[in-house]
């Protein structure tokens, strides 16, 4: 196997776990949402409902470049792209929905 052969190998493979983590991770900021909004009628309005729906337009922007990636895996420059584009966005909607939940959870937003 070349080199070339692994490292494609290597990023279907990571496209193939960001694909369902990230659509997982869009469920996961959707429900966020939902109990945000039931919280809202106790507390008051805040926009962190909105921040979790940016978040999951991150996840969302993943999943698609993920997709991508594994459709395009046979053209090996926008495939590597795409894959680079997933691992970005999928990090930035982790780090987002963290610091999110984080100043949530502390009153702060």
């Amino acid at each position: 196997m070349t080199d070339h052969q692994g490292q494609l190998r290597v990023t279907q493979e990571l496209s193939r776990h960001i694909l369902p983590t990230s659509a997982t991770m869009i469920g996961i900021c959707t429900t966020f949402i939902g109990l945000v909004k039931l919280v809202e009628a106790r507390i008051g309005p805040s926009h962190v409902d909105e921040y979790a729906a940016l978040a999951a337009l991150l996840f969302l922007v993943s999943s698609a470049a993920s997709y991508l990636s594994i459709r395009f895996s046979d053209r090996k420059r926008i495939g590597a792209h795409c894959e680079k584009l997933a691992d970005q966005f999928f990090l930035a909607g982790l780090v987002s929905i963290t610091v999110i939940a984080t100043l949530f959870a502390y009153e702060a937003i």
